[in-house]
């Protein structure tokens, strides 16, 4: 078992990445099976851990992140807020009537309680606005109860079109394994192949383009909603993952410079 917070993780041949949630990361988003891969090294500091996986990245010949793991948005709000978590409350570094502003700056943040996980979104926060007390001991803090917030993040379960979990890493919420999931029970990557998934997503951006053109908006979201599946799909059948798309992707585009030209992003 591994106490450390933050983990280095190899797949070999492919990848040396960070995550503080080696099952969800490795193994239910990208696939991999326990044997495929390996612990490099953990560790609680993040600064260190950030700059040791850059260092194996050079060493090991993979590409290395454009961003080290540290300074990923979704880190870097980690780092601006500091919470103080308890066993029955979350205490906030501000009075109530600053509350507001300080959870909207943090959107996304992530918290583990006694009770649950926690994912900070927009509905979340006006919860903890309503619901956040004075600290007995500092006027210039509040806080909630860990008990009453995960009930609250409970009852919003059945609510929701999906069974939805909390993503622990690289802010991933676990759609493209409910798609997943659904594809093989199907039978489509079983009996299907990526020409036929290649087809049917360029039936699906016609169909995009077409709502685009009637300017219906429903209809405009259902067809990227298709694409995306598609897509899952499609990576799936050539023996990757979205993720692994998604972040490749990301990882060309994110320093790219160019101009907008003829309502175009043309890169330089």
């Amino acid at each position: 078992m591994i106490d450390n917070k933050y983990i280095i993780y190899h797949i070999p041949g492919k990848k040396i990445g960070v995550t503080n949630d080696l099952y969800n990361r490795v193994e239910r988003q990208q696939g991999y099976e326990v044997g495929e891969y390996e612990v490099l090294e953990s560790s609680d500091d993040i600064d260190y851990i950030s700059k040791r996986e850059i260092e194996l990245q050079k060493e090991y010949g993979y590409k290395v992140d454009l961003k080290p793991y540290n300074e990923l948005s979704v880190n870097l709000k980690l780092k601006n807020m500091k919470i103080n978590v308890t066993e029955q409350t979350t205490t906030f570094p501000c009075p109530v009537n600053k509350l507001k502003g300080q959870l909207m700056d943090n959107l996304e943040m992530r918290w583990d309680t006694e009770h649950g996980s926690v994912y900070l979104d927009n509905d979340l926060a006006q919860w903890i606005v309503k619901n956040a007390k004075t600290s007995m001991f500092n006027n210039e803090r509040c806080y909630v109860y860990n008990k009453a917030m995960i009930r609250y993040l409970d009852s919003r379960k059945d609510q929701l079109p999906f069974p939805q979990e909390l993503a622990t890493d690289d802010e991933v919420v676990f759609y493209f394994d409910m798609i997943r999931e659904w594809a093989d029970k199907r039978g489509i990557y079983e009996h299907g192949d990526a020409k036929t998934q290649y087809l049917k997503l360029m039936e699906e951006a016609g169909e995009v383009g077409r709502a685009i053109l009637k300017e219906n908006d429903d209809d405009i979201k259902d067809g990227i909603g298709d694409m995306v599946v598609v897509l899952t799909n499609l990576a799936e059948l050539c023996g990757l993952t979205i993720e692994e798309c998604v972040e490749s992707a990301w990882h060309e585009i994110s320093n790219r410079t160019g101009k907008m030209k003829n309502g175009t992003f043309v890169k330089d």
